[in-house]
């Protein structure tokens, strides 16, 4: 392995967000070329199966992830952990819709939910999950809400592109998603445990 590989494979090890081409190139002092080679060269050492993990490209950026095949085994280590992110059902429901019509105005996401989504709005600004996108040009110009890289870096997307499909997520919001805990809703039945399936990704 070159001296650029490892020290590509050291900076993403060692950053807490998905790190960008321009980030690690500006940080060893070569072209985005280069790095763009070296990410490749590093891909390829971890595909076999020897390894637990790959190189996942991010959000943007790139970081190191366990492979599909480990899933079932990482998700029950983590059960035994405190989640990083609680939501309630209504919550992962309006931020499915934000993610898959964004930008979207409230009215628009009332009008597909059928309840006053205000509440949970405030829940997933504050856990960055979704952020104001300006205003429609329509009578009462309302806030546009669209999601965050923070949204995913969480579910682990590259892109918006890699969204599952509608139902996809909605089966992975009924399951609970991996990494984030479905809160039980106020007087009901507990939902199924976080991760209780494979998210598949």
């Amino acid at each position: 392995m070159s001296e650029i590989v490892s020290a590509i494979e050291a900076i993403i090890y060692a950053a807490e967000e998905p790190a960008t081409v321009a980030q690690m190139a500006a940080a060893l002092g070569v072209e985005a070329a280069e790095v763009q080679a070296a990410l490749e060269q590093l891909a390829a050492r971890y595909a076999p199966d020897e390894f637990g993990i790959e190189l996942r490209a991010i959000a943007g950026g790139y970081r190191m992830a366990t492979k599909a095949q480990h899933h079932e085994a990482v998700r029950q280590f983590l059960k035994s952990l405190k989640p990083r992110i609680r939501l309630s059902l209504a919550a992962l429901e309006t931020l499915a819709v934000i993610a898959y019509k964004q930008p979207v105005t409230l009215p628009e996401i009332r009008d597909l939910r059928g309840v006053d989504p205000a509440g949970v709005i405030n829940t997933l600004l504050d856990k960055k999950l979704v952020s104001t996108a300006g205003r429609k040009e329509v009578v009462g110009k309302p806030i546009l809400y669209r999601t965050t890289r923070d949204f995913l870096v969480q579910f682990g997307l590259s892109s918006l592109r890699d969204l599952p499909t509608l139902k996809e997520f909605e089966e992975m919001a009924q399951a609970g998603l991996e990494g984030i805990e479905v809160e039980a809703p106020a007087g009901g039945e507990a939902p199924a445990a976080a991760g209780d399936q494979s998210s598949g990704r």
